[in-house]
């Protein structure tokens, strides 16, 4: 997993580097097929139940699951970006938001409470803690600062399978959960909406996007509960 996740880490750097102006989210795809090809890795986002890509591209108002394509990033626009790949039958999947050029204070702000609430939760991955406590945690910081929490999509157990139980909310659901214990590998995974948590699926079948037409954050790491605490497997 720790070499599935060198992989994800290396795909977030080259797109990031890559995020401009005037660049499709096709040509993002591109460049995490070369990587993976590169890396002699698989893509567990390809083919997923029928997804077309190696990437999901959510722009703006858009939270997960945005299909590359022939959409072109303008100035101003935030951008979120969630990959994953396979190494020797492991999995690894991460996610970030960016700000395309100069933003708003406001897209400045999502983007940095929703990468805060994700620290927040991961600090939580601790043995012997409860599972609901990563979501209590990533909960607070959001709405504290204004923002809500998306309750339909959430994170979840990985390893031999991208998304294994058991599932990892993003907020208190009103009970503690299973403990953790070391070895336990998670991907975290706060949606943070500017407005109000609702969602709805696009004509697409994929595309989900707040109700309310707000912006929408998406951070994500895989991380392991190890006997020094938490590991985050999705960086260099």
């Amino acid at each position: 997993m720790v070499k599935a996740g060198k992989v994800v880490a290396e795909i977030h750097e080259k797109i990031r580097a890559a995020i401009k102006p005037g660049v499709t989210t096709l040509e993002l795809d591109k460049i995490s097929r070369e990587v993976l090809e590169k890396r002699g890795a698989q893509s567990n986002f390809l083919g997923y139940h029928g997804f077309p890509a190696t990437i999901c591209t959510s722009p703006n108002n858009m939270i997960v699951h945005g299909i590359p394509g022939e959409y072109v990033l303008v100035e101003g626009d935030l951008i979120s970006v969630d990959c994953g790949a396979i190494v020797e039958g492991y999995h690894g999947d991460a996610a970030f938001t960016v700000g395309v050029g100069k933003v708003t204070n406001e897209v400045e702000r999502l983007i940095e409470v929703t990468e805060k609430s994700l620290y927040a939760g991961i600090d939580k991955m601790i043995q012997g803690n409860h599972l609901h406590e990563i979501g209590k945690a990533v909960q607070e910081v959001a709405e504290n600062a204004g923002f809500s929490v998306v309750r339909e999509y959430v994170g979840h157990a990985i390893g031999t399978n991208m998304h294994e139980e058991p599932q990892v909310p993003n907020y208190w659901p009103g009970n503690p959960g299973p403990k953790l214990k070391v070895g336990h590998v998670f991907a975290i995974e706060p949606m943070v909406n500017q407005k109000e948590p609702w969602t709805k699926v696009l004509s697409d079948g994929w595309a989900v996007v707040t109700k309310d037409g707000g912006l929408s954050a998406h951070f994500e790491h895989t991380i392991a509960v190890t006997e020094n605490g938490p590991e985050i497997l999705t960086t260099y």
